[in-house]
């Protein structure tokens, strides 16, 4: 894994903006309707390539392949894991019952009905069968999408995004497995291969782990010592998924979904620091730029990185259309790397910016402005941390 040895570099949370004639794809793949499934792969495959080059053509350091094609950061697995079908009770969200919702029940029923919904087949599936690893074809297609599309493109290093057993286990009802533990270590044996396909093609694979951070506000009957507890369980099992595959060539990221709302109930850094840094990751990608989380870069002066572990704080937010001044993103990075060492900070996001096919929350044209803040940002910073005019 690349580190800022002698500049900031710059990276992202994985998800981004869809063109729109893919969208069209896939809504109709998702939906079951018919489509012309050469043509889906086709475009999936230019898509990729397009999102690549701007990526660098922004001047983003560390890239990724967008997650063209899939439906959305959770729900792809259902086409990758056996052992499930559709869920025929219509399980409602678990947010409905959040902390946040229960708290601003007028706020996110106004917002909600601006939403658009996800794909019909992105729904919740349950868990009827052994579990086990199908998603051979598909994770290379993602290998190999990525490859092609970096051939003649200079960037530092390429990603490619994976679920975590945590939010497999949480989006998908178990009704096969005698126990919670049973299911969640069944899930991690089965995502150990497409993490270690990932890896062995030569690339970072990202553990995207959103859930690690949100069931403390999705799960109000639980307090935080509780949620502790739990989570350490969640940890036990993604590093049982990572067994046998190196420490550098793994990033995770955790969040609080893309959520725009007050975020008053989020689970605070300081919770759960330490047992994240239990994960037997390379780097560690984390919000830091949004209101309700940006004073924790404070608690890293207490924290102890793990040996060659990187930091990816985010510097830029999908929490806000406003687009950050590049002084203030320098500011960020500064904060961090002033606290655990300039070469151990990669710039980032807090989160996704297009968390599932169709997602809207923020216009393609204001996350590129991002980017470009972003990066822009990473340059003051590298002159004032390396002192060059």
């Amino acid at each position: 894994m690349k580190r800022s040895s002698d500049r900031i570099l710059t990276t992202h949370a994985g998800s981004l903006p869809r063109p729109a004639d893919l969208l069209e794809l896939i809504r109709a793949k998702s939906s079951a309707q018919p489509y012309d499934q050469g043509g889906c792969a086709s475009r999936v495959q230019s898509a990729v390539r397009e999102i690549v080059g701007k990526q660098a053509q922004l001047g983003l350091d560390v890239v990724d392949d967008g997650e063209m094609g899939k439906p959305g950061f959770i729900p792809y697995v259902s086409e990758r894991l056996s052992g499930f079908e559709p869920d025929r009770q219509g399980r409602g969200s678990p947010w409905s019952g959040s902390r946040e919702v229960k708290a601003f029940p007028e706020f996110y029923e106004w917002f909600g009905r601006a939403m658009p919904s996800p794909p019909a087949r992105s729904m919740h599936m349950v868990c009827t069968g052994p579990i086990a690893y199908k998603g051979a074809k598909h994770v290379q297609a993602d290998i190999d999408n990525l490859k092609a599309a970096l051939q003649g493109t200079a960037v530092e290093e390429a990603f490619i995004p994976a679920i975590s057993p945590t939010s497999v286990e949480d989006w998908q009802r178990n009704a096969y497995y005698k126990t919670d533990e049973e299911y969640l270590f069944a899930i991690a044996d089965a995502m150990h291969q497409e993490y270690r396909a990932i890896v062995d093609a030569g690339f970072l694979v990202q553990i995207d782990d959103p859930h690690l951070a949100t069931h403390y506000i999705t799960h109000p009957e639980l307090g935080v010592d509780q949620v502790r507890r739990w989570a350490e369980v969640r940890v036990e099992a993604l590093n049982h998924a990572l067994r046998g595959l190196p420490r550098d060539r793994i990033r995770w990221h955790t969040c609080y979904g893309i959520n725009i709302g007050p975020r008053v109930h989020d689970l605070e850094l300081k919770h759960f620091v330490d047992v994240m840094l239990k994960i037997r990751a390379g780097a560690y990608s984390f919000e830091a730029a949004n209101p309700r989380h940006e004073h924790e870069w404070r608690v890293w002066e207490a924290v102890t990185l793990p040996e060659g572990a990187v930091l990816i704080p985010g510097t830029i937010t999908q929490s806000t259309v406003l687009v950050e001044h590049p002084e203030l993103v320098a500011q960020r990075i500064v904060r961090f790397a002033r606290v655990v060492g300039r070469e151990n900070v990669i710039a980032g996001a807090d989160c996704g910016f297009a968390t599932f096919a169709g997602s809207t929350e923020i216009h393609p044209s204001v996350v590129w402005a991002k980017f470009d803040a972003l990066v822009e940002g990473a340059r003051i910073a590298t002159r004032e941390l390396w002192g060059r005019a």
